[in-house]
């Protein structure tokens, strides 16, 4: 699977100045991601940070590391090999304490996978480490000191130093009579010349291991060697620097209280930017809602313009509809006036007719 992410974090990266060896020096213009990677085919951790395309971090952990809070927002740790100190600093106490915790935990981790590798290691040895004339059949008892006598001369010889093949021929040689006289015997020394074959070609196979891996060792041994003498370079140069412990802490003390100042801070602009932020939004809301309002008002004002008109156009109509009913009034006026005249013209009729009925 190769290395894969298996923890993120946001911070501020320093490095100590490689040449005052006190000052820190910031690698990021703002906050950045910082990842512990683990990469499971060589079972390693690292600290890896990237600005960009740059690597600002890339840091192995081992076993002998210590990760140190320095404040409540701001923690260190030295790195041999990179030969420098790196400082992160966070937004809150909790995101250095969890980085902490992680670091305890992978360094841990990182601590085990090295006990289990130094074991293996020894594993692997083990075969080596072991005579070849330590190692016989079961078939056979254990080879004694008056077992090991070469062509019958006498000189006793250790068993470091008889091999698996004259091992196999000082075995045979006093049993050469016997195989002549017994089918049984035949059959068992047949088997024990074919274990011992087995054991000369296991032994070679080990042999060659272990020559596989002392050269490897001896690769090792010198690049710990070589880390050896640049630790002691760094100690010697840690140690001439001891007369200035009371200014370093000085120095310290100062650049911690700076931190925290530039800290505060930082927080006090992060709050003002959340305020602005909201500000921001709330215009942008208040604005929505004008936008909203002014459109409204538009509808309302084509809408006031209609209902004028219609209320022109009603009081128009209300006007003629009052001339009509005035001249409608008149009218009725007029009528009335001559049906009262027919009315009485029609009642003096009907009296003059009674007259007359009466009179005939």
């Amino acid at each position: 699977m190769g290395e894969q992410p298996i923890y993120s974090t946001r911070a501020h990266i320093f490095q100590i100045d490689p040449n005052t060896k006190k000052n820190w020096m910031p690698t990021s213009k703002h906050a950045v991601t910082v990842s512990y990677f683990y990469d499971s085919t060589r079972n390693v951790y690292r600290i890896i940070s990237l600005d960009g395309s740059k690597a600002i971090i890339n840091s192995t952990i081992t076993p002998n590391m210590t990760f140190t809070k320095t404040s409540h927002k701001f923690g260190q740790w030295a790195d041999s090999r990179a030969n420098t100190v790196y400082g992160l600093g966070f937004s809150s106490e909790h995101h250095l304490a969890k980085f902490a915790d992680k670091f305890s935990e992978y360094k841990e981790a990182a601590r085990m996978a090295k006990e289990k590798s130094l074991e293996k290691m020894e594993l692997a040895s083990s075969p080596s480490q072991e005579s070849p004339a330590d190692i016989h059949s079961p078939l056979t008892p254990p080879v004694t000191a008056d077992f090991c006598r070469i062509n019958g001369t006498g000189d006793d010889v250790t068993l470091s130093d008889v091999s698996p093949n004259s091992m196999l021929q000082s075995d045979l040689s006093p049993t050469t009579p016997t195989l002549a006289h017994s089918p049984t015997t035949n059959k068992h020394w047949e088997a024990e010349l074919a274990a011992l074959k087995s054991n000369n070609a296991k032994l070679t196979a080990a042999l060659l291991e272990s020559t596989a891996n002392v050269k490897q060792w001896k690769q090792q041994l010198a690049a710990y060697q070589e880390e050896a003498e640049r630790l002691h370079k760094r100690v010697s140069e840690l140690e001439s620097q001891s007369s200035q412990t009371n200014v370093i802490k000085s120095q310290k003390t100062e650049l911690n209280q700076t931190i925290e100042e530039l800290e505060c801070t930082l927080k006090a602009k992060e709050e003002e930017m959340v305020r602005l932020k909201e500000e921001v939004e709330n215009a942008k809301q208040l604005q929505t809602q004008k936008d909203e309002l002014t459109k409204k008002l538009e509808e309302t004002d084509l809408r006031n313009k209609e209902f004028e008109e219609q209320l022109a156009d009603l009081e128009q109509r209300l006007e003629s509809s009052q001339v009509d009913q005035e001249n409608l009034r008149k009218n009725l006026k007029t009528l009335l006036e001559i049906l009262d005249g027919k009315i009485f013209e029609l009642t003096e009729l009907r009296d003059n007719l009674a007259k007359l009925i009466e009179d005939s």
